[in-house]
């Protein structure tokens, strides 16, 4: 990338994807032995397109470009570069615990690890899809589901030996993108995507209810907060909103930046370990929240590189990720060194 990303994370891999077919066919299958293609290694790859990252334990581990998935044992201060055997972008990645955790990307690929992070295996590709999956969710090392581009929705209930197409459980038939999947404390899954799109499960994504959202501008995430049936939807334009009922209602919280209201896309969240809520999006735009989302902080970096991801770490600061690889910020997201 040589400029700023146009849109949050998510819509930015999606129109970069150019011309895609609307196959759906989908099968649980092994990689190739001749399609077997591995990561390149670089010593620069912490400073490439980096989106998304989260923790292992105390392990920090974080995806993006050329099939990128490096991880910290020191809180960031230096990275180990994985062997990953693809070299697709990779968008998303999650951990059940401190061994188990998967990624997604592009040519619907998804790829697992049980050992923190260090090495991974492709459990999942299909080329015919010409689309990239987009989140990933695991409620522990056997059940998960991803979801992704034309209302791509897979399942698995044995730790990824086997993924099913599970996209008819959703009342989607224009085929929207489905961006982001959280679990809401208390309440079940939820999922948002396209055009407002919103869907939510109170059996672990076995049944899914079509809900109204506050807005017809598309949804890049979604997250639960600490308390219960409470959550966050994020878009377009700054949009952000908010529902302690698991999504009945909605309320929009009111972003003011510096000079006005945020008008920057956010791309990405996070719950950190106190109950505080971070995001990320646009033009350096980081915001915490330390009352369960009713109010924001607003902060944009002076560097303005669009922000895709982000962690905590151990002393109380951020690491986020995004465009120009890993950033380390205060709470605040302002700039600070490297621990």
């Amino acid at each position: 990338m040589t400029g700023p990303l146009t849109l949050a994370a998510s819509a930015a891999l999606l129109l970069a994807m150019g011309l895609w077919t609307n196959s759906v066919e989908a099968a649980s299958t092994a990689a190739a032995p001749e399609a077997e293609v591995w990561s390149t290694l670089s010593t620069k790859a912490d400073k490439g397109l980096l989106l998304d990252v989260t923790k292992a334990g105390a392990r920090l581990v974080m995806v993006g470009e050329r099939g990128h998935i490096l991880f910290s044992d020191d809180q960031g201060k230096t990275w180990t570069q994985a062997k990953v055997p693809t070299r697709q972008l990779l968008t998303a990645v999650t951990f059940v615990d401190d061994k188990h955790g998967w990624a997604v990307g592009h040519d619907a690929q998804i790829l697992a690890s049980n050992d923190g992070g260090a090495t991974w295996t492709k459990q999942f590709e299909d080329l015919s899809r010409e689309a990239p999956l987009l989140d990933v969710w695991f409620e522990n090392p056997q059940h998960g589901l991803a979801i992704g581009a034309y209302g791509a929705m897979l399942e698995t209930s044995d730790g990824g030996q086997h993924w099913q197409d599970v996209g008819e459980r959703l009342d989607n038939p224009d085929q929207l993108h489905l961006n982001g999947i959280t679990r809401v404390k208390d309440a079940g899954l939820f999922v948002v995507g396209e055009q407002g799109t919103m869907y939510r499960s109170s059996d672990d994504g076995q049944t899914w209810e079509t809900l109204q959202g506050p807005y017809e501008g598309s949804f890049f995430g979604v997250i639960g907060t600490a308390q219960p049936r409470t959550l966050l939807a994020y878009g377009l334009r700054g949009n952000l909103f908010r529902s302690t009922d698991f999504g009945d209602t909605w309320q929009q919280v009111e972003l003011q930046a510096a000079r006005g209201p945020l008008e920057f896309g956010l791309s990405n969240a996070t719950l950190l370990d106190d109950g505080s809520l971070v995001l990320v999006g646009n033009g350096g735009t980081v915001l915490r929240s330390s009352d369960d989302g009713v109010t924001f902080s607003v902060f944009n970096r002076a560097d303005r590189l669009a922000l895709a991801g982000a962690s905590g770490l151990s002393d109380g600061n951020l690491i986020l990720v995004g465009q120009g690889g890993t950033h380390f910020a205060a709470t605040t997201g302002a700039e600070r060194a490297q621990p």
